[in-house]
């Protein structure tokens, strides 16, 4: 396939919305407050910031910059930012490429199983059964029997590679009405939470800030694994978006507003989520089961739960679903890069015969888990290490630098090239390593 120079692209607002809704996700509505519930809360969020402004600044947009400059995926991307240092290092570029590639396709194989989790919950919520069932014998029955949610995990699989069928134009339509509405819904989630009983010590965990936590090297670890994943600042996803994106468009300013709409839904997300757990007496650090347990046994007990409860999985089902675009687009864009004879639509039946064919073979959680741990432990981290490299000691900077200061009024040089050389390349290494050594999953 062709550069995309005569592309659809996305609008300033639909590039904005559709990225947030790629970087919104289970990171954000139980991997956040969890990590804050078991990292003291405040602190934790003090920490969490700090990377996301660094991550964000730095290694997103420099993402998104090498997504416009190649006007491809990831595979071709790697190959020009080593094409940039020697003509004779694109092809190793180029094959550098498949792992992160690879990664994005793993992640979206073991997603799209808990996302069919999400709507099968969604679907009984509407049926009322989830508001009659004990939570964790409901929990426990489908997540540990084998082929329990196929119905749902083909629906998501399909219908979500349906709203690709038409790249840009259709991935900016779904996340303009999906991603309002995600906001929308929590929002009103987060102020029913505030009523309940209790719901204060909750606000009170969230915004008291520990500082002797701050001392904690795990601390500033967690909430750097968060920020990196809750991005998707991994080498590969984000750089299929800025392939589609103008050059008039200032990619930092982009990236800012992606990491600020990001963090918001993370922490709207924790409005609902901590709060509830400490009204209720349950483990904010709990993971999976705060959706699927904990918070159904809170709707269970309030006035209009199963009402909320519709509204919950609706949202997640969105989240879900808009993470889901993004990692099966960077895939296929790839694919039809490498193989420019593939049509779009042969491309997306592939993913699903691909994302299907192992995906059913982890519907139990007990089999999803381990699958995303090595994902977590060694796919993404490396992935995202070797494209934070590719970009900032690999690619030429005065290349890098000229696309990142397109559609700009203020030059960014030095000082920007050198916080990505150093201070994000570094944290990514770090992590990488924690993750390799210590088997810690982000």
């Amino acid at each position: 396939m062709k550069q995309k120079e005569n592309a659809t692209l996305f609008s300033r607002w639909g590039f904005i919305l559709s990225a947030v809704g790629s970087a919104v996700g289970m990171a954000n509505v139980w991997g956040f407050p969890a990590k804050m519930g078991a990292n003291g809360g405040g602190a934790c969020l003090v920490a969490y910031l700090i990377f996301v402004a660094l991550f964000s600044i730095v290694g997103l947009s420099a993402e998104y910059a090498i997504g416009r400059r190649s006007r491809t995926g990831t595979l071709g991307s790697y190959k020009k930012a080593w094409e940039s240092r020697s003509p004779r290092l694109g092809k190793a570029g180029g094959l550098l490429g498949w792992l992160p590639l690879a990664g994005s396709m793993c992640i979206a194989i073991g997603y799209a199983v808990i996302i069919a989790y999400v709507l099968k919950a969604l679907f009984q919520s509407v049926t009322g059964e989830l508001m009659t069932v004990d939570t964790g014998a409901w929990f426990d029955g489908f997540s540990t029997t084998e082929y329990s949610v196929v119905p749902f995990h083909i629906i998501i699989v399909v219908g979500t590679l349906l709203t690709l069928l038409l790249g840009a134009k259709s991935i900016e339509k779904t996340n303009k009405i999906m991603m309002p509405v995600f906001f929308v819904i929590f929002v009103i989630l987060a102020v029913r939470v505030a009523f309940l009983p209790g719901a204060a010590a909750g606000y009170k965990f969230m915004f008291t800030f520990e500082w002797e936590k701050l001392k904690e090297p795990m601390t500033w670890i967690w909430a750097m694994g968060q920020a990196l994943f809750s991005l998707s600042v991994t080498g590969s996803g984000m750089i299929v978006y800025g392939a589609y994106l103008d050059d008039k468009e200032d990619v930092v300013k982009l990236a800012v507003r992606t990491a600020m709409f990001d963090t918001i839904a993370a922490l709207v997300a924790a409005l609902v989520i901590i709060p509830a757990s400490f009204a209720y007496g349950l483990d904010v650090g709990a993971g999976p089961s705060l959706l699927f347990v904990t918070l159904p046994r809170i709707l269970q007990d309030i006035h209009g739960g199963q009402l909320f409860a519709i509204i919950l999985y609706a949202a997640m089902v969105f989240a879900g679903v808009t993470s889901l675009q993004n990692m099966f687009e960077a895939v296929g864009e790839s694919l039809q890069n490498k193989f420019p004879k593939l049509k779009r639509g042969l491309v997306l039946i592939i993913l699903a015969v691909i994302c299907l064919g192992f995906g059913l073979n982890m519907e139990p959680i007990f089999n999803w888990g381990p699958w995303m741990d090595i994902v977590s432990i060694y796919i993404i981290p490396i992935g995202a290490a070797l494209g934070a490299v590719s970009w900032f000691w690999i690619m030429k900077k005065d290349d890098l630098l000229e696309e990142i200061n397109k559609g700009v009024s203020k030059l960014r040089g030095g000082l920007w090239h050198s916080a990505g050389k150093f201070l994000y390349v570094l944290c990514v290494l770090i992590l990488c390593l924690v993750a390799l050594f210590m088997k810690i999953a982000f």
